[in-house]
């Protein structure tokens, strides 16, 4: 959470979309960190994904929201994220669950921390592509 508000302060915001050399954009990271995050929770839960998340999941490559709106989800996530990390019964952690539609197998406590890595994977490719885009304009990061 604090990397992510970190780097909204200081993106241009005409750097949000940019994909420098074809790599995903800042706000293409920003929107997976929060919609996958909120699937592999989904999964943890032993729960299906909604509609509503399919279709999310479809969007995040091509809807181009503005950077208030998808700070706003990310942090709303990671929220949820730890509120479902904190209320988890250290009795389900070795749970088996099955993810996406092969249902592949792994367990509350793979799917928690696979849900972690991969919004710091993600928040962490933001950072640098945002620097990247910095770089190559000539201003340096805020």
């Amino acid at each position: 959470q604090e990397e992510v508000a970190a780097l909204a302060g200081r993106l241009e915001p005409d750097h949000l979309w940019q994909t420098p050399g074809g790599a995903a954009s800042v706000g293409f990271h920003l929107r997976h960190l929060a919609g996958s995050t909120e699937r592999l929770l989904t999964y943890a839960r032993g729960e299906a994904l909604t509609p509503a998340q399919l279709d999310a999941a479809r969007r995040e490559g091509t809807a181009t929201p503005p950077l208030a709106e998808l700070v706003a989800g990310v942090l709303a996530a990671l929220d949820r994220a730890l509120d479902q990390v904190r209320a988890t019964p250290r009795e389900v952690l070795l749970e088996p669950r099955k993810v996406g539609r092969a249902g592949l197998p792994s367990t509350t406590l793979g799917l928690l921390f696979h849900a972690a890595e991969h919004a710091t994977r993600h928040a962490g490719q933001a950072a640098t592509t945002a620097r990247i885009l910095a770089g190559a304009a000539g201003t340096a990061p805020r």
